[in-house]
Parts: structure tokens; sequence; C-alpha cells
């Protein structure tokens, strides 16, 4: 790349987004932000964990709905199990916070690479302030999940010690489905986390590819990507005159196999003949 500049978190290169606004291609093993993959169905889980370049895993209580999961503990030994040493959050289910707590040492206990998700409030919209100063002191790796605002990040960044690891989740996806634009933010919650070289950021709920290279711009430690955005992987770099070409290859085939077609008037469909002929001399 001809334009890079320093990460906002100190360390390394990124991309820049005039670099990515002017239509460069950057290969993924260049990128500095980490790619975490986000989900609960073990089958991907181990897929991914062998295949693909990531970094970590995290999943939540709507995953594991979908993914019928019935027992949480066996459930996340298997994951981990397939993760191996890569860090993996997983989710308190209480919204009642000395009951969070009891939840947060249990689920720390199931492996070293554990990170246990808080949310920054409960389902009544207290912030989890002591709750995460408690486990923070305490050592418990913590992922505070669903932040929305700065000021969301900068209450969490004084609740974390700086001696324990600690991720926090910024919805940058959700952000952007409000209509606003979530990389200025993001940018700002890399500056806000600086201080404190244990706070890593990740953009959460990204919404297409072009997420990790943003991510990676404005120096996001992690990225967590669902399996439907991964599996576009290998679209990175792609001949876009190829990609047109297969993709009216593909509205083509599509319509034959639908057996669609179009009716025309006698008239028409004679006129339409000696042009279809012209074209394939």
């Amino acid at each position: 790349m001809s334009r890079m500049l320093k990460r906002a978190g100190g360390a390394g290169t990124a991309l820049a987004p005039s670099a990515l606004m002017q239509g460069d291609v950057v290969a993924l093993s260049q990128l500095r932000v980490k790619l975490f993959a986000d989900g609960a169905d073990l089958s991907s889980v181990a897929a991914l964990a062998r295949d693909l370049p990531i970094k970590g895993f995290t999943t939540n209580p709507t995953l594991m709905r979908k993914a019928q999961v019935r027992d949480y503990r066996q459930f996340a030994l298997e994951f981990l199990a397939l993760a191996q040493d890569r860090p993996v959050s997983f989710e308190v289910f209480s919204d009642d916070f000395a009951e969070m707590e009891q939840q947060a040492h249990e689920i720390a206990s199931w492996g070293p690479q554990v990170y246990v998700k808080i949310p920054v409030m409960n389902a009544q919209g207290e912030f989890s302030e002591s709750l995460i100063r408690r486990l923070s002191a305490a050592g418990v790796k913590m992922n505070v999940t669903a932040v929305f605002t700065l000021e969301q990040v900068q209450r969490v960044a004084k609740c974390v010690s700086d001696e324990t690891n600690s991720v926090i989740s910024v919805f940058a996806g959700r952000i952007a489905d409000t209509g606003r634009d979530p990389v200025s933010l993001m940018a700002e919650a890399v500056h806000i986390l600086k201080p404190n070289p244990n706070a890593e950021l990740l953009w959460a709920s990204p919404r297409e590819l072009l997420n990790i290279f943003h991510a990676d711009a404005v120096g996001c430690h992690i990225i967590t990507v669902t399996s439907d955005v991964l599996a576009k992987l290998p679209f990175i770099g792609k001949d876009l005159s190829v990609f047109s070409l297969e993709t009216v290859q593909m509205f083509r085939r599509d319509a034959l196999q639908a057996g669609l077609s179009i009716d025309l008037p006698q008239t028409m469909a004679a006129s339409a003949r000696p042009l279809a002929q012209g074209a394939r001399r």
C-alpha cells in the first residue's frame, strides 16, 4: 500500500481511510486488526478454527438460542476444546448484579482463555459499574458488551483494571443501522482506551466485509464477524470486471432455472430474431 498511517492504538500500521475510498486492496494478512468469529454452531466453529485465520471467538444468548443450545456448560466446554487456546467470550444470563457476579466466576472457571461477557447495563438500564470493577479487580477477564456510546466507553474504561485483560464491544453495525457513521466513533473509542494497554476495543455486529478494513483503519484491536460475512473473504481483491460478468451469468442462470419467460407479441418476436442472429455472427 502506498498510503499508510499509524494505528490509533499506537502500534503498527493500518490502512488509511482515504486508501479505502480510492478502492485500493490490501491482503487480509497485512491487517493488524484481529479477526474473531461470532457464532454458536459447533460444526462451524470447528471448521473456522481449522481453516481460517481466526484469532478468537464470541457468542451470545441469541446465537445460542438459534443453535438450540440446551446445556450451557457442556456447550462451552466443547466450544473451548474446538477453539484450543484462542480466547472465547461467553455471556452471563442473569439480570441481577449479584447473580451476574456468581455466574461470571463460574464461567471464568471453564478455561484460562475465557472472557466473561457482561452487559454494560442490566435490563432496567442500571449501569454495571460496580460489577465491572469487582470482577476486573478479581482478575476476571471480561468482554463488556452492548456498548453503543462514547460516554459508555469512557465509563467502562474507568472501571476496568489495567492489570486485567478486558474487551469493550461497541456495536458499530447497530450504530450504522440508525443512520450514523460508526467509523469516527470507533476511532475516538480507540483513543479513550489507549491509556490502558490491557483494554481492547472490539468492533461488534459488522454488516459487510468492508467493516473489517474500517476497523483496521481506525486502529480497532478486534472485529468479530458472523459466518455470512466470513464467507465473503475470498472476494477480497477480486477483479471487478470478472465479478460483473459472473453476476450477469448468475442472473441468466437463475432465470433459466426458474423457468421464467416473457411472452412477446408475434410482431415483436419476429423483429427480435434478426437482431439475435446478427449478434451471433
